[in-house]
């Protein structure tokens, strides 16, 4: 029987792709899939999950922008789609190889897929946190999504992956957790072509 897609802390990596300043104008949700990207991102250090930044040419398209609030980790520049350089292999590899990956940011058609197919290849479970993941165009992204689910990743939401990394309300973190819960995260536009899916 195939994995049911049941994420823990352990074993667990999370991965922030190309959240940067050039794509501010021209990806769909912009300013909402960087701020639940950044829930996520508390969430994990909360819950000592690893995070791995990248950025896509920064010389050409900018830095992280910094309401990810990701300014203490070191980028990962990169000039192809996956996110899986050599740096970033050799970053995983000295955190124990994970089982599991956590993913956000941009482009669903381009990186984030080129980066979920190189970590299904390698064994490793996608987790894509569909609400902190977009692209210039709905229709890239609704295809990318339905495409990688397609291929074996799991498609969750901010709120979903949070509550299912501390799974009870007597986890030792579960306040810290319900605090970045304390408001719906905003919609992004996934609701209108999830009947798709």
């Amino acid at each position: 029987m195939g994995s049911i897609g049941r994420l823990s802390t352990k074993g667990t990596v999370l991965l922030l792709c190309d959240m940067q300043e050039k794509f501010r104008p021209t990806i769909f949700q912009f300013t909402n899939i960087v701020g639940n990207a950044a829930r996520v991102l508390q969430a994990c250090r909360a819950l000592s999950i690893p995070p791995i930044l990248t950025e896509q040419y920064p010389k050409g398209l900018g830095p992280t922008v910094p309401e990810l609030g990701a300014s203490d980790l070191k980028p990962h520049a990169k000039t192809k789609f996956s996110m899986l350089t050599e740096e970033v292999q050799s970053e995983l590899k000295s955190l124990g190889d994970p089982k599991k990956a956590i993913l956000c940011g941009i482009e669903a058609q381009a990186c984030i897929a080129c980066t979920t197919f190189d970590l299904l290849d390698r064994g490793i479970e996608v987790h894509i946190v569909a609400d902190a993941v977009s692209s210039r165009s709905q229709t890239d992204r609704l295809f990318a999504l339905s495409r990688l689910k397609q291929s074996g990743a799991f498609l969750t939401t901010t709120e979903g992956l949070l509550l299912q990394l501390v799974q009870d309300a007597k986890h030792p973190n579960f306040k810290e957790i319900q605090k970045l819960l304390a408001h719906p995260s905003p919609d992004t536009g996934l609701v209108s072509f999830f009947s798709s899916l």
